[in-house]
């Protein structure tokens, strides 16, 4: 069990971020899974936060996709990613009270793949959201004229938006990631697997 916990990744898909200039006292946050920042809690959208951070919280990680994915922003090449392409994926969002511009980055432990800002594309991507959070009103998401999220480096994006209500959301996909924990039915298998292992070792 204790070269089990050793082998187990420790950190996080989100690194960081920061603020850069906007509401003066806004920080960039990063959400564990469940939160309960939000009213009602573990909710995202339909002004659930209300607040003058920028926040991002991972969603599934390391999903191989069955299908090709549209998406609205790449470092280079085509906007279809290919089906089997290996991707984690993140929610980034900024809901404040009332209109109020912000710019920021947000930094990942691996390289961005795509972002995705568009509603048509957000909804056909949500079933890479798998957290067990609420997300409200999906239908009033994507940016508005004049607002951008791009990829600033090659893992960082950069947050620039004016918005009020609802919010403004996007999805930022990002390679494998090696800092993702495994989920439970993984981490099972693995344990199972050790446990078996070991106890041939011993019967030798």
């Amino acid at each position: 069990m204790f070269l089990l916990a050793a082998a187990m990744p420790a950190s996080a898909t989100i690194i960081g971020g920061n603020i850069t200039s906007g509401a003066p006292g806004a920080t960039f946050i990063k959400l564990p899974v469940p939160f309960n920042q939000s009213n009602p809690i573990n909710t995202v959208g339909n002004n659930t936060f209300q607040s003058i951070h920028l926040y991002g919280f991972d969603e599934d990680q390391n999903i191989v996709l069955g299908g090709p994915l549209n998406v609205d922003v790449v470092p280079s090449g085509g906007l279809v990613l290919p089906s089997g392409a290996t991707v984690a994926s993140h929610y980034i969002f900024f809901d404040p009270a009332g209109t109020t511009s912000i710019n920021g980055t947000v930094d990942f432990d691996s390289d961005i793949v795509a972002i995705i800002t568009s509603l048509n594309n957000l909804v056909a991507s949500d079933f890479l959201a798998n957290t067990g959070v609420n997300y409200l009103s999906p239908g009033l998401r994507g940016l508005e004229s004049g607002d951008s999220v791009t990829i600033s480096g090659v893992r960082q994006i950069r947050f620039n938006t004016t918005a009020s209500t609802p919010g403004d959301y996007v999805r930022v996909l990002t390679a494998y990631s090696p800092g993702a924990v495994p989920e439970p039915g993984t981490a099972a298998l693995f344990v199972a697997a050790f446990g078996f292992a070991a106890l041939r070792f011993v019967r030798r």
